[in-house]
């Protein structure tokens, strides 16, 4: 999230300025299937700069929180990995500790 240009695409599309790190949530074997749906859902692209990697980012909130969902286009990605970016620290605003829950209401 310290990269310029992808902070620079992050506030163009979402309007917020991003913490400057992200949120991984591992993903039970049912919120795998589900995250699986955003693979044909339409998110913002952000463009990456020679020698890095595209995403996809998509509009969430967790508990009434904005935020945004993360797809690094990597084909290695672990499937069961989430990365969430919000313009808060959301591991603090939520007292989230190795094992703590969260529901993410993506919004398409």
């Amino acid at each position: 999230m310290e990269l310029p240009w992808v902070k620079r695409q992050i506030e163009e599309k979402l309007h917020f300025v991003p913490y400057a790190g992200t949120l991984n949530l591992r993903l039970t074997e049912e919120s795998i299937e589900k995250r699986k749906e955003l693979d044909s859902a339409t998110g913002l692209v952000v463009d990456p700069q020679t020698g890095y990697c595209p995403g996809i980012l998509f509009r969430a909130y967790i508990e009434g929180v904005e935020c945004a969902v993360v797809l690094p286009k990597i084909p290695s990605y672990p499937a069961d990995v989430l990365e969430i970016i919000a313009p808060k620290y959301l591991r603090g605003k939520f007292g989230l500790t190795d094992g703590s829950t969260l529901t993410v209401a993506v919004t398409f």
